[in-house]
């Protein structure tokens, strides 16, 4: 039996730490609501709340020589904050849209998402390939990052920044991860705002000069409590079922990737076991995705038997579970940066160029590809699409709700329900993940991500003939 007192820090250091992100996501947002210019720049709090507490951890870190909170605590939020958040987004029913063409625009919204993966990922690798032929400390696969912190965000960011310093020896890669994804919540601000304003000065009625304010939610109490759902308040409160749903799920998709880890072991595959499997650890939203479809398979049939007589899953509550681990997400990741990373020019100098190239070349290609597919609502795709290419689904929202509060346009939805296609037709992108840092690979790498994005970009010409056709 383990020895330890109630009164060791070990018992309370998990709870400091949780207690500490959500006091810098409320400081940040009081923040963001007293000061008019920081809420103009449509910065989230859980973005502030991190950077807030970088400049504290680091400042602590300088004075006392140790660190306030365990880095491995700040990774482990990271990485699993991603995988809970997709999973109670994964368990949402979804509502059935009207719009006749549904389906074309959340697959064509697919395209222009994985055609940004490829063209992040071909300017990332391309700029830190050409940096290592002159600065030899530069390590020429970092900039496959790109994608993963700017498109994937803080989680994706850190699973293969991390797996990259882990398996294939780049110092310091964990932080570049988290570094490109806490650069691109600043990008989807920036253009973001500036978008807006360009819209503005043109006289362009949709975009209101009370850039930043708040914009009221009307929800139902259907809502919360439909006819068939299980009771607010019963021998188990409706958060607790709704949470409980969410981390068996999560559970089975950690059985998935399990199983799947395990059969590359017992293979003695080199490639499975070194490429393969940190893949499948990478992923654990894709197989949050397949637990989800597992859970709400089980519950219909249930449902349908009678077995059980009331809804477990409520959209709106999981959507709040989805909201708070996310914050979580994005608070620890960016408070997880090590900034000693800065004073080496290796690192610097590729993070920079990269970031600043990365964030320009999907502005005006997303805003250039929504143009084609969605004419009559484009604004409104480029502020969503571009928000999420620069950061998550969440920050692509707050953009969206400057010139749609209501979601009146099929934006939203085409965002949200675009994930799968986006993974089926992405999934190449993220098998080249595991494979750019063999050796030889870089050039051959940088070929197919050419190829890639001018096939996608193809297709796009030829969905936008139709759509112009179906006007």
């Amino acid at each position: 039996m383990t020895n330890y007192n109630l009164w060791d820090m070990s018992v309370w250091e998990f709870f400091f730490t949780l207690t500490i992100l959500f006091a810098a996501m409320i400081v940040a947002n009081a923040l963001i609501r007293g000061i008019k210019p920081l809420r103009k720049m449509l910065i989230p709090a859980s973005v502030l709340g991190g950077f807030l507490l970088l400049i504290v951890f680091t400042v602590y870190r300088k004075v006392t020589g140790e660190a306030m909170v365990s880095s491995f605590t700040l990774e482990m939020l990271t990485y699993h904050g991603l995988g809970i958040g997709c999973t109670a987004l994964a368990l949402k029913g979804g509502a059935k849209e009207k719009n006749k063409h549904a389906q074309r625009d959340i697959f064509n919204s697919a395209l222009v998402t994985t055609s940004s993966y490829c063209l992040q990922a071909f300017i990332g690798l391309a700029i830190t390939f050409a940096l290592a032929l002159v600065i030899k400390s530069v390590y020429a696969p970092s900039g496959m990052l790109v994608p993963m912190g700017y498109g994937q965000g803080p989680g994706q960011a850190y699973n293969w920044g991390h797996t990259y310093e882990q398996s294939w020896g780049f110092a310091n890669g964990t932080s570049f991860g988290l570094t490109v994804s806490s650069v691109g919540f600043i990008a989807c601000s920036i253009g973001g705002v500036i978008f807006l304003n360009v819209m503005r000065k043109k006289g362009n009625r949709k975009a209101t000069s009370r850039i930043g304010d708040d914009v009221v939610e009307e929800i139902k109490v259907e809502d919360f409590a439909g006819r068939n759902d299980v009771p607010m308040s019963d021998s188990l409160d409706k958060l607790t079922i709704e949470c409980a749903v969410v981390f068996i799920t999560y559970a089975i998709a950690f059985g998935f990737t399990f199983i799947l880890s395990k059969l590359c072991d017992m293979s003695g595959v080199n490639l499975l076991i070194s490429t393969v499997k940190p893949l499948l650890w990478g992923f654990n939203f894709i197989f949050a995705a397949l637990g989800a479809v597992v859970t709400k398979k089980f519950i219909g049939g249930l449902e349908k038997k009678q077995v059980i007589k009331k809804k477990y899953i409520n959209d709106l509550f999981m959507d709040r579970v989805s909201g708070v681990f996310f914050d979580l997400m994005i608070v620890a990741s960016i408070s997880a940066i090590n900034l000693e990373a800065f004073k080496r020019p290796e690192f610097v100098l590729p993070i920079t160029v990269t970031c600043l190239a990365a964030g320009i070349g999907t502005y005006f290609f997303v805003q250039h590809a929504t143009k084609k597919l969605f004419p009559t609502y484009s604004e409104e795709s480029f502020l969503v699409m571009y928000g999420m290419l620069t950061g998550v689904v969440g920050t692509g929202i707050i953009l969206l709700r400057q010139i749609d509060p209501k979601f009146e346009t099929p934006a939203s939805n085409n965002v949200v329900f675009q994930t799968l296609w986006a993974c089926l037709t992405g999934f190449p992108l993220l098998l080249l993940m595991g494979f750019v840092p063999r050796p030889g690979w870089v050039p051959i790498a940088l070929g197919i991500l050419l190829a890639g994005f001018l096939a996608f970009y193809l297709w796009i010409r030829l969905a936008a003939k139709k759509v112009a056709k179906d006007m």
